[in-house]
């Protein structure tokens, strides 16, 4: 079982190295003899972002159930599946490379994912694939799973799957997508051609969801989608239920419930809408973390505008500092997108005012690239290759300048670390500032004594561009 995740820390780019995480995936049992035959195979390799890596999990755990293994390498697989992105061109590319890979090395190849509605496309480089499904098509995966690989008998106490499913992170933090699609159509973005209009899934299903991950150990819930802040819209906010009890399907009621069992709850891709404004108390309160994850891509309002952004006429600059009065320990994360067509140096240089302005904690930045469908590949004036890495280069150096005097003020400060990783050289966690594999890390050198999954005060001691160092706060013995 392999994937690769979007988004490495300050990423530049879509791409990210492999990373085996086989055990990651509960394994079945193999058993030869004693009339008992050895499960069928299933290699699997998924790309791109979170919410993919959640419709992983859906189909493992399909699969799984039904007796089928997990195995770490494509030479012990019996059929692989390839669950693609297409988000932009480099992303395009790395999918049909890695569906390239699996047919070298195995044969027999099942395609689903973003890049599966472009059938075509994928049949001209690799006609031998033995089938292609669109994104959260997990029925008709598994459904052509059994037809070129018969269901296992399913064996008692062999192929057992936990309550949560397979999931593909750490046992002590789980992605928790509250819906899928998008209403907007950014021109940049194809996302919405790939995965469809906005569709939220039950506030009760999403809780049952979240309780079953708290049972199995989970210390920390990242809520996603592709528009997290919208969720409840396509429904009216309507009127759910949860244990018996009225709940309406918002993020406010859903990040109240969610704050109640006792998990670090995060916010990921939240647009800054007017109805994020009732979740900053929560933060101030101490129920979720006082993170949010905004893509704002630009700031000049020409610009914005041509990208056809949600909520880019909101005054964002004065949402934030009212969030900050509200809560003076929030963080905020955003992605931006430099050299887009039309941009010009005036433009980006109300993006670098912005950074100085707002005071960003984590920030990526993406130099345009077309896409492959997208409305933006027809506006004018396109920005030249070497003017997009200029900027870039800008971009980057203001926000580490930015990143680098606010990590500095964390030393003295006592916070609460969520343990990722230990080894022979110590302990490895995250603050509520940090999101696993996108943001900063904390160092705790020669702790080793800590378990992944551990939370514990830390006094911070160092910091540098993008990550802190600290020592663990003594238990007092009451």
């Amino acid at each position: 079982m392999t994937v690769k995740h979007f988004d490495p820390k300050q990423t530049t780019t879509m791409e990210a190295p492999k990373k085996v995480i086989g055990e990651q995936a509960v394994k079945n049992t193999k058993q030869d003899g004693k009339g008992l035959k050895k499960p069928s195979r299933i290699g699997f390799v998924s790309l791109g972002c979170p919410k993919n890596l959640v419709d992983s999990e859906r189909i493992l755990t399909q699969l799984r159930t039904e007796g089928y293994d997990v195995v770490p390498s494509y030479n012990d697989a019996d059929l692989v599946i390839v669950n693609t992105c297409g988000f932009i061109d480099s992303a395009v590319q790395e999918s049909l490379d890695t569906i390239g890979e699996a047919l070298a090395e195995n044969g027999k190849v099942i395609v689903t994912g973003c890049l599966g509605i472009k059938e075509d496309e994928i049949r001209e480089v690799h006609p031998n694939v033995l089938a292609i499904t669109g994104p959260h098509a997990y029925e008709a995966v598994v459904e052509q799973v059994h037809e070129h690989l018969p269901k296992p008998e399913h064996i008692p106490f062999v192929s057992l799957v936990p309550d949560v499913g397979v999931k593909l992170t750490p046992k002590h933090y789980a992605y928790l997508k509250i819906s899928e699609g998008c209403n907007h159509r950014c021109t940049f973005c194809i996302i919405p051609s790939m995965r469809g209009d906005l569709v939220s899934r039950s506030v009760g299903e999403i809780l049952d969801e979240a309780r079953r991950l708290k049972n199995a150990g989970v210390q920390e819930l990242l809520v996603i989608s592709q528009d997290t802040s919208a969720y409840g819209v396509d429904t009216k906010h309507r009127t759910g239920f949860w244990d018996g009890m009225p709940l309406k399907t918002d993020m406010k009621s859903l990040c109240e419930k969610l704050a109640n069992m006792g998990m670090w709850v995060r916010l990921h891709y939240v647009y800054p809408y007017p109805s994020v404004d009732k979740v900053i108390p929560l933060m101030a309160e101490g129920k979720i973390l006082p993170y949010l994850d905004i893509p704002f891509q630009h700031a000049s309002p020409r610009i914005l505008k041509l990208m056809k952004r949600p909520a880019a006429a909101e005054k964002t600059m004065e949402r934030i500092n009212k969030w900050r009065e509200i809560c003076p320990e929030l963080v905020i994360r955003s992605t931006f997108i430099v050299g887009f067509p039309g941009e010009t140096e005036g433009d980006f240089q109300m993006l670098l005012d912005f950074l100085d302005e707002a005071q960003l904690d984590r920030v990526g930045c993406f130099k345009y690239s077309d896409v492959e469908g997208a409305k933006a590949n027809e506006l004018p004036d396109p920005v030249s290759e070497e003017v997009k890495q200029e900027r870039f280069d800008r971009f980057m150096q203001k926000q580490q300048q930015i990143s680098t005097a606010k990590l500095q003020k964390r030393i003295g400060q006592t916070l609460e670390v969520l343990i990722d990783e230990v080894d022979e050289e110590g302990a490895i966690g995250r603050c509520y500032a940090d999101a696993p594999e996108i943001d900063g890390l904390v160092y705790l050198n020669d702790d080793v004594t800590l378990k992944p999954g551990d939370r514990v005060q830390v006094t911070i001691t160092h910091a540098d561009e993008y990550d802190l160092w600290g020592n663990r706060v003594p238990q007092q013995n009451s």
